[in-house]
């Protein structure tokens, strides 16, 4: 469990103008966010835009970062869907060297019940050959996994922590508070970090540490003093990031760094320029010379 114990980086996947994958950013990024001091890597998760990606270009994609990772940072790699068999066969294709664990978003636009729910999520984890950490945001599968459900789910022997964006701050203290000691509550939401902290989390899965990840890390590692500095020089960008859509708002971000491009695949649009403009204006304000992780305390 100690392997998924800070920050987590939602990679992004950069782009060329052509739409093809832009490999020689990817490894900039990953660079980045490795020498930023992240904690472990989480590829073709939302933020990856892994609904845009074929199956071929998420094996392509993963192998890379294997490659460019060279076992320096645990990998965790999204695999989840409203379709539990494929899921299933998915998994049988996969190459699962290096991988430490899958995120698994709940199912969207199914509208399963939550003993639906708990039924994909069993046969997600008795099939998967590593560990399962849930993923619930309601904000996009329109189903929450209630604080029962994840209870439920915490017992599976395969299931060991659970990325909740939910933005419900009561039912994630349920979570904490009932929760088995070795289950992970890891915060979707790099905001909501510093709250969900105070009552147990015990990390992030985090978009804006693929351009900031010591002013993440701080959020999560540092004392008390440094967490709420580091979370109050976002406020101003965070909301940003997702104004157009995540990732539109993180890449542009990360365009202005020289990171890689801020292109994106349809039916996403790269920023609009007030957006472009606003960014800018944010990101000039944001010092992270203040900040370094891990371990401030």
């Amino acid at each position: 469990m100690k392997k998924f114990k800070g920050t987590g980086v939602a990679l992004v996947t950069p782009f060329m103008e052509d739409g093809s994958i832009d490999y020689p950013a990817l490894e900039r990024v990953v660079e980045h966010v490795i020498h930023g001091n992240a904690d472990y890597l989480v590829v073709q998760g939302t933020t990856g835009e892994s609904a845009t990606l074929s199956e071929t270009e998420k094996a392509e994609v993963l192998s890379f970062i294997k490659r460019i990772n060279q076992q320096r940072l645990p990998i965790v790699y999204g695999l989840g869907g409203n379709n539990t068999q494929a899921i299933l066969n998915a998994m049988d294709a996969i190459d699962f060297s290096e991988i430490d664990a899958i995120l698994s978003v709940s199912p969207y636009y199914n509208k399963p019940s939550q003993e639906g729910i708990i039924a994909h999520y069993g046969a997600v984890a008795d099939h998967c050959p590593v560990p399962v950490i849930l993923y619930n945001v309601p904000g996009r599968t329109m189903s929450n996994l209630s604080y029962q459900t994840t209870l439920s789910l915490a017992n599976h022997p395969n299931i060991i922590g659970i990325k909740e964006a939910s933005g419900n701050l009561d039912q994630c203290m349920r979570i904490a508070k009932d929760k088995p000691e070795n289950f992970l509550l890891i915060s979707g939401d790099d905001m909501t970090t510093i709250f969900m902290r105070s009552i147990g989390a015990e990390g992030v899965i985090s978009v804006l540490a693929n351009a900031y990840p010591e002013i993440i890390g701080s959020i999560i590692h540092g004392n008390s003093s440094y967490s709420k500095k580091a979370t109050f020089s976002l406020l101003e960008i965070n909301p940003l990031m997702y104004e157009e859509s995540n990732p539109v708002g993180v890449k542009c971000l990360m365009e202005r760094l020289g990171l890689c491009s801020d292109y994106v695949r349809l039916p996403l649009l790269r920023a609009s320029e007030d957006l472009k403009n606003r960014i800018k204006l944010a990101a000039d304000n944001v010092n992270t010379s203040h900040f370094y992780s891990p371990h401030l305390d």
